[in-house]
């Protein structure tokens, strides 16, 4: 291959990936032609896109950026899983699609420059929550003071409430109302 396809091809990489945070490294070898566009048409409705790369090029696309650690499971033939709301998600789907494929085998991912290896590494980040889930914890655990802080403020409130009811149904009715000792 020249030189000048080799670079197009570093810019075609370097466009697909910029941006990125996180990705996959899988290997679709073994996989049928059947079965490889089950995959790719099931991520794609998923907003996942994957692209088989030449590891050399790509290595090259994607020095100096948060993609750069995913460059140690670029060895053999190689694809990248990248796309939807965040790599959780993408990792959350293709061990989904690897238990159903068993020939699709799982090399490495990498989140924010943190490498994970192998299909172990990419299972526990399947299990690591998304930016969204992540927040919404968050949230609840800001709200949650706020709400127990509130719940005492109305029991003792809500229970001088149901005297003063209490007495003004008394009241109304003709009732004495004895004192409280």
């Amino acid at each position: 291959m020249s030189k000048p396809v080799k670079e197009m091809i570093v810019a075609d990489y370097q466009k697909r990936f910029n941006g990125l945070d996180g990705a996959l490294v899988i290997d679709i070898r073994g996989i049928t032609a059947n079965e490889n566009n089950e995959i790719r048409d099931g991520l794609f409705q998923k907003k996942i896109r994957v692209t088989v790369v030449k590891n050399t090029l790509a290595k090259k696309a994607i020095a100096g950026t948060a993609l750069e650690n995913i460059g140690k499971a670029l060895e053999g033939p190689s694809a990248l899983a990248f796309g939807g709301t965040s790599v959780v998600d993408v990792a959350r789907e293709v061990v989904a699609w690897a238990k159903k494929i068993k020939s699709l085998n799982v090399k490495g991912a990498v989140l924010d420059g943190m490498y994970f290896e192998g299909q172990a590494g990419v299972k526990r980040l399947s299990e690591f929550p998304t930016k969204e889930e992540a927040q919404a914890t968050v949230v609840t655990l800001i709200l949650s003071p706020a709400r127990k802080l509130m719940g005492a403020v109305k029991g003792p409130g809500g229970k001088v409430m149901g005297i003063i009811k209490e007495v003004q149904t008394r009241l109304e009715d003709g009732k004495a109302i004895a004192p409280v000792a």
